[in-house]
């Protein structure tokens, strides 16, 4: 299988997976730059990182920041309020910019296309069937990517994962901020659905790690990847794992639909979380067998992810009531 090898990178988008990509591949010593809209981030970079500000909505100053690098990993996303509107020019820019370059492309991607699957595998082949606004404009953006690398336009390569958990994992991350903080606090963590149905959570470090992955391999261009996970585990069995690691059973209270159009009156981004409520009301287990076959796992144990996951949130939630005393 034809590898690729590279020493610069550049990544579009500063969050979670966007800063766990910087850090892996600084660590294999690619010179990475960070594009976000402020040209700031806060953390301390390493050796080898630069971060810059720049406007991703315009194609020439997305060729701009992707000259001269081999691959571009695609991170950055539009409010989550706003997709509908936003993603398929935002896209459309990268498309363009990027094809100016002649860059690779590394398109971070999620499930929402498939829309529910009634808990059967979901599998790459499946058709894209979801009616929720989030779910179409996310399908519509992969066929804009599939589209232009059978024109000939870009070489792209998309990676898809499941819901996040672990450092970096944001406010819209079921295992994110909020839930962290109720969890440190002894309050009740607002949760979704049936906690006892099978979910595959992605870990952010290892989806980062398989983005790396796709990026050197030829085979890879062209087509769209769900990348490993661990076995999918309720999200029961999840929760409970996160409150031995904390010392203390963790509260939960179920956020049910008629309370999320409430909540969602006055929470703009609570009102999205609607549209994706069945993934927790059936199974909903990834099926990765097919990176598995062409490029192998390597896959954290959950004892670490539970454990780095924990510490990360504590450190933050530690650093924000200092802030606020």
């Amino acid at each position: 299988m034809a590898t690729i090898s590279y020493d610069k990178a550049v990544i579009f988008g500063a969050g979670q997976v966007g800063m766990t990509l910087m850090e892996q591949l600084a660590a294999q010593r690619v010179q990475v730059t960070l594009v976000n809209r402020s040209g700031r981030v806060h953390e301390p970079l390493p050796a080898g990182v630069q971060v810059v500000a720049g406007d991703l909505t315009d194609p020439a100053n997305v060729a701009r920041l992707a000259q001269g690098a081999p691959v571009v990993f695609q991170t950055a996303q539009p409010a989550y309020t706003a997709w509908p509107e936003q993603w398929p020019p935002l896209a459309q820019s990268i498309i363009e910019g990027v094809s100016r370059a002649r860059a690779r492309l590394v398109f971070v991607d999620n499930l929402y296309m498939y829309g529910p699957t009634n808990g059967q595998p979901i599998r790459e082949d499946l058709p894209y069937a979801a009616t929720g606004h989030k779910g179409k404009v996310r399908a519509q953006v992969a066929t804009m990517l599939l589209d232009a690398h059978r024109a000939g336009k870009i070489e792209v390569t998309i990676g898809r994962a499941s819901d996040f958990y672990g450092p970096r994992a944001n406010d819209t991350a079921v295992f994110g901020d909020r839930f962290f903080a109720a969890a440190f606090e002894g309050k009740a963590a607002d949760v979704f659905g049936d906690l006892n149905l099978l979910h595959t959570y992605t870990y952010v470090p290892d989806f980062a790690r398989a983005l790396i992955t796709l990026s050197r391999h030829e085979a890879a261009y062209g087509q769209v990847w769900h990348t490993p996970n661990a076995p999918a585990l309720t999200t029961a069995a999840m929760i409970q794992r996160f409150g031995e690691e904390i010392g203390q059973p963790i509260k939960t209270r179920t956020a049910t639909r008629f309370m999320l159009s409430l909540l969602g009156i006055f929470v703009p981004i609570v009102r999205e979380m609607k549209e994706m409520l069945y993934e927790f009301e059936e199974d909903y287990v990834v099926d990765d067998s097919r990176f598995r076959a062409a490029f192998g796992a390597e896959i954290t144990p959950l004892t670490e992810t539970i454990a780095a996951t924990v510490a990360w949130h504590r450190q933050q939630h530690r650093a924000r009531v200092k802030k606020a005393a």
